[in-house]
């Protein structure tokens, strides 16, 4: 029986300095069946023709699609739309798969029709030369699965739910997932519960993963079988020095969709913060002392 079609899914804009790399990983996959979709935001580089180039290289079908900008999310979700496979991988034009990630991710996707999401631990890549500075940031953000309060994540299979219901979900860091290129998704996904968030910048992917997880079970592989780039272009660098809207709007988003499968302690935050009760109380002591 053929492997299910999985589709490589590389959303880009002005990648050139690293996207070849990532092409390289997509196409050294040891899994039998893929396709590679790429939807540009209009770069303004050489990342259309680097990425045509590999089509003389191989015969795995390369798809390219020029995307009107319209923001980060609104690019991966055309990337999604266009694709093909029944599973979805992700591959951002910075980061690099292991030959083995994805058939590793399908094995374990394969096991529990159930399974909406699969992701594993990642590696850091970046230059010798801009080590400085980068210590601290990988020494807190290198081991994302600790930040779980309630259990210890394990390689395996478990109910999303158990980590919306986590007493320290709110708490940082944010993602407890990881960057979009550790995870494999069912495509399915996106038909219950919607696509990425196009009002957030800095967030979308892990309130996407969290909303997959009310709904699905999560796969969970305890070994590196990826390479996320560190470097200062990238956009979460970048957006450090933003005022991004996520910093309001995710909050929102977990009141207004996830509040029933968190836990006591994260639902009595949201509301304080979000209802018209607490709201209007807030409001009122604001008046008292300002008087």
């Amino acid at each position: 029986m053929p492997q299910p079609l999985v589709s490589i899914c590389i959303p880009t804009y002005n990648g050139a300095a690293y996207v070849d790399e990532a092409m390289e990983s997509a196409l050294k996959q040891d899994y039998p069946n893929v396709e590679i979709v790429v939807s540009d935001d209009g770069s303004l580089d050489d990342t259309v023709a680097i990425v045509e180039s590999f089509r003389v290289k191989t015969s795995i079908p390369i798809h390219v699609y020029i995307h009107t900008p319209s923001g980060i999310g609104a690019n991966w979700n055309h990337c999604v739309k266009k694709a093909k496979g029944e599973f979805i991988k992700f591959l951002f034009q910075d980061d690099v798969l292991y030959h083995n990630c994805i058939s590793e991710q399908m094995a374990w996707m394969q096991r529990d029709a159930e399974v909406g999401l699969v992701y594993c631990k990642r590696d850091f890549l970046y230059a010798p030369s801009e080590r400085e500075g980068l210590d601290a940031f990988m020494a807190y953000y290198g081991d994302l699965q600790q930040y779980w309060g309630s259990f210890t994540e394990v390689a395996g299979i478990r109910e999303g739910r158990q980590y919306l219901g986590d007493r320290q979900f709110l708490n940082s860091p944010k993602n407890k997932v990881g960057e979009p290129t550790v995870v494999l998704l069912r495509k399915a996904v996106f038909e219950r519960v919607g696509y990425f968030d196009t009002e957030l910048e800095q967030t979308l992917d892990c309130e996407f993963w969290y909303r997959v997880m009310s709904q699905y079970k999560v796969g969970f592989i305890d070994a590196p079988l990826a390479g996320f780039r560190l470097h200062q272009a990238q956009a979460s660098n970048v957006n450090k020095t933003r005022d991004l809207p996520d910093r309001t709007l995710l909050y929102q988003r977990y009141y207004q969709k996830l509040f029933w499968y968190l836990h006591p302690k994260c639902q009595w935050k949201l509301l304080k913060l979000y209802h018209p009760f607490f709201k209007a109380l807030v409001n009122f002591k604001r008046q008292f002392y300002a008087t």
